[in-house]
């Protein structure tokens, strides 16, 4: 955890980034400390650290990883809101998804908007001044997402399920919902990749939910993340 001197040019837009790998949190600093409107006034590599640095820099907007160590990224989320309300809407999630259909979901915890990992230097910096600006990011993927969201989704539906999955499953699903990719989850349970994507699809099958926004719903009901 790092913090730097607030030296910047007035109406610059303040930025406190979460990662945990230090090469990349160096290639976002190098990006967003190059834009003349622009400042990274802060650093962090865990969930934990990050609450308290963000609450001492009260930065305009957080770029923050899912997978983090201590406190993933929405724990993170979920208890930075809860004693701090102020940073609803200022907070944009770096995520493996290469699809935005859990955006709806995200926003309900107070998550502005969302990114790919893969996305561009641009996209971020746009994303970015979009959050300072606005409060939210919407771009033309996001919102295609959240209007064929299935709205007539039941989380009571999927719980008088769940005895249904294995363990196992529940476990691979719990990760998935939390944000991880299936490879990372792969890596952490010690399977293979193939397997976590068998187990993933036997749980969404017998909990009868389409998409990971309903995956994400379904955590909540279930206890595993909460809102508000």
């Amino acid at each position: 955890m790092s913090s730097f001197p607030e030296v910047e040019a007035m109406n610059s837009i303040r930025v406190f980034l979460v990662e945990n790998l230090q090469m990349v949190r160096h290639g976002l600093r190098l990006i967003i400390d190059a834009e003349p409107d622009m400042k990274v006034v802060g650093e962090a590599s865990n969930g934990r650290e990050a609450i308290v640095s963000i609450v001492k820099t009260n930065p305009d907007v957080v770029v923050f990883g899912i997978d983090l160590p201590q406190r993933n990224g929405l724990e993170m989320v979920e208890e930075l809101l809860r004693e701090q309300s102020q940073f609803q809407n200022r907070l944009l999630a770096l995520t493996a998804f290469p699809e935005p259909d859990c955006c709806s979901s995200m926003q309900q915890m107070g998550i502005s908007g969302f990114l790919s990992k893969q996305s561009s230097a641009s996209e971020l910096l746009e994303a970015i001044r979009r959050i300072a600006k606005d409060g939210i990011l919407q771009n033309a993927a996001a919102a295609n997402a959240i209007s064929k969201e299935n709205t007539d989704f039941k989380a009571s539906q999927a719980l008088s399920n769940s005895s249904l999955i294995s363990v196992r499953e529940e476990e691979v699903i719990r990760w998935i919902a939390c944000g991880f990719s299936n490879k990372e989850v792969a890596a952490k349970l010690e399977i293979s990749v193939k397997t976590v994507e068998t187990h993933k699809a036997r749980a969404m099958t017998k909990l009868q939910l389409k998409g990971r926004s309903e995956l994400l719903r379904f955590a909540i009901a279930n206890g595993w993340l909460t809102v508000g």
